[in-house]
C-alpha cells in the first residue's frame, strides 16, 4: 500500500498510564511559511483525544499566534539569530559550521525541556529543526520523527548539506515523513518513509469547478514569497510576452520578499519598468487570504527557478477552479501529472517564451482552459485531502509511540 493511503488505526494510542500520546512539534522558525501554514492545518485535524500536542518555536513571531489563536499549545526557546537566520544555501559552509557550533547550549536547553514536557515523541518539521532535533531527542531519550518540507538534492541545497541530511536520514529518525514523492526520492535507503502532501481544508476548496472566467480584463498572477527560487523575474519577462499577444491582460506579483531577498525584489521591479508593464503588474505586497486573490485570477502561474519539493500554491489554485501554468519539476509535476487528463500546462523553468506561450494558450482557449481546471479542481480535492495528511501523520505517530 502506497506510504500515502496508510491505514489509519482507528483505537487510541496511549501511553502505560493511559493519557493521550504526548508529542511535541519543533519549528526553527515562528515565520508564516508554506511549511508552516501547513503545520497549523495539519495540527487543526490532530485528533486531541488521542494526541497531546505542544509545539516548541526556537523563535517568536506570527506562526505562534496563530497556533495560540487556533488553540494549540506553543512553547518559544530561543535560539540565536545568527543560527536561526543560516539559510540553505550558506548551511554547508562555514557560517553552517559556526552556527553549528554555537547552538550546542540550546540543544542542551532543549532536550531538558522536552523531558520536563514528558513527551513520547519529537516531530521536527523544519530542516534546522531536524538537524538539532536528533541530538535534543537523543539526550531526552525520546524517539523521532523527522517531517521533511524539502527536497534533499544537490540543485536545492548546499552538496555537503545533502550528504549529511541523508545519512542522518538513514540511521537517526525513528521515521521520516516527506511532504511529496518528489521529496521522498531524494532521501534513498530510508527504510521507514511515509509521504504525506499538504492537505487542503474545506474552507481552500471551491464548492465548484469554476464555470466562467471572473469578469473584468483578465488577470494573470503568480503567488508567493518574492525570491530567486520563486522566479519572478522570468514572470514579469513572460508577462510582456503575452501582454504583445493579449494587450488586455494585466498581472499581478502577490506576496512580500523573502527574508534577504529585498535586493532580487527590487530587481523585479527594477524589470518591470524596463519592460513598460508598471500600468499592466501590480504588486500586492503581503496578503492574508490567498483564495480571493486566486479567485481574480484567470491564470495562476507557478515558475519555480529549481523543482520544488510540492507547491501549495499549485493545489490551492486547482481547489479554486484557476488554470494553473507551472514550471515542471519535483512536487509540482507530482501535483499535475496524476495520469490522467491534463491538469494545466507544464513548461520549463527558466524560460521566459515557453511561459508566456502557455499562458496565451490558456488565456486565448478559454473552454480549454476551463476543462483543465476542472480536471485539476476533481483531482486536488480527491488526492490532496487534509484528512488524509493528518491521518498518515497520525498513523506514524501511533506505530512510533508504541513501545
Amino acid at each position: 500500500m502506497p506510504a500515502a493511503e496508510r491505514t489509519v488505526l482507528v483505537t487510541p494510542p496511549s501511553a502505560a498510564d493511559g493519557r493521550p500520546v504526548r508529542v511535541a512539534v519543533l519549528d526553527h522558525t515562528a515565520e508564516l511559511g508554506g511549511a508552516e501554514l501547513a503545520l497549523i492545518r495539519l495540527l487543526d485535524h490532530v485528533d486531541r483525544r488521542r494526541f497531546e500536542v505542544v509545539v516548541v518555536l526556537f523563535s517568536d513571531g506570527p506562526l505562534a499566534g496563530r497556533l495560540r489563536d487556533a488553540g494549540h499549545a506553543v512553547e518559544v526557546l530561543p535560539l540565536g539569530r545568527d543560527v536561526t537566520g543560516v539559510d540553505r544555501h550558506t548551511a554547508g559552509g562555514l557560517q553552517g559550521i559556526v552556527s553549528a557550533a554555537r547552538s550546542l547550549p540550546f540543544v542542551a536547553r532543549l532536550a531538558r525541556r522536552l523531558r520536563a514536557l514528558d513527551v513520547d515523541l519529537v516531530h521536527t518539521t523544519s530542516l534546522k529543526a531536524d538537524l538539532l532535533g536528533v541530538p535534543a531527542a537523543g539526550l531526552a531519550r525520546r524517539p523521532l520523527v523527522w517531517h521533511v518540507h524539502d527536497r534533499i538534492a544537490p540543485d536545492y541545497l548546499p552538496a555537503p548539506l545533502v550528504g549529511l541530511v541523508r545519512r542522518a536520514a538513514r540511521r537517526l529518525p525513528r521515521h521520516v515523513i516527506a511532504n511529496s514523492a518528489a521529496t521522498a526520492a531524494t532521501l534513498p535507503g530510508v527504510r521507514r518513509l511515509s509521504v504525506a502532501h499538504p492537505g487542503l481544508t474545506p474552507e481552500q476548496v471551491a464548492p465548484a469547478p469554476r464555470q466562467a472566467q471572473p469578469e473584468g480584463p483578465p488577470v494573470v498572477g503568480i503567488v508567493g514569497r518574492i525570491s530567486p527560487t520563486k522566479d519572478q523575474l522570468t514572470f514579469v519577462r513572460a508577462a510582456a510576452a503575452v501582454a504583445a499577444s493579449v494587450p488586455a491582460a494585466r498581472f499581478r506579483v502577490v506576496g512580500e520578499p523573502s527574508f534577504g531577498a529585498e535586493a532580487y525584489a527590487a530587481e523585479v521591479a527594477d524589470e518591470v519598468r524596463r519592460l513598460g508593464l508598471d500600468d499592466r503588474l501590480t504588486f500586492t505586497g503581503f496578503v492574508s487570504e490567498v483564495a480571493d486573490e486566486l479567485d481574480a485570477l484567470a491564470v495562476c502561474v507557478h515558475a519555480a527557478a529549481v523543482p520544488e519539493p510540492f507547491g501549495q500554491v499549485v493545489t490551492e489554485a486547482m481547489a479554486r477552479g484557476v488554470p494553473v501554468v507551472a514550471t515542471r519539476g519535483g512536487g509540482v509535476t507530482e501535483i499535475l501529472d496524476d495520469g490522467g487528463p491534463p491538469l494545466g500546462w507544464l513548461v520549463p523553468p527558466g524560460d521566459p517564451a515557453a511561459l508566456a506561450e502557455a499562458v496565451t494558450q490558456a488565456l486565448s482557449n478559454p473552454e480549454e482552459a476551463r476543462a483543465r481546471a476542472a480536471a485539476a479542481w476533481h483531482s486536488a480535492t480527491e488526492r490532496f485531502d487534509i484528512e488524509r495528511t493528518a491521518g498518515t501523520v497520525m498513523a506514524v505517530w501511533e506505530e512510533v509511540a508504541t513501545p
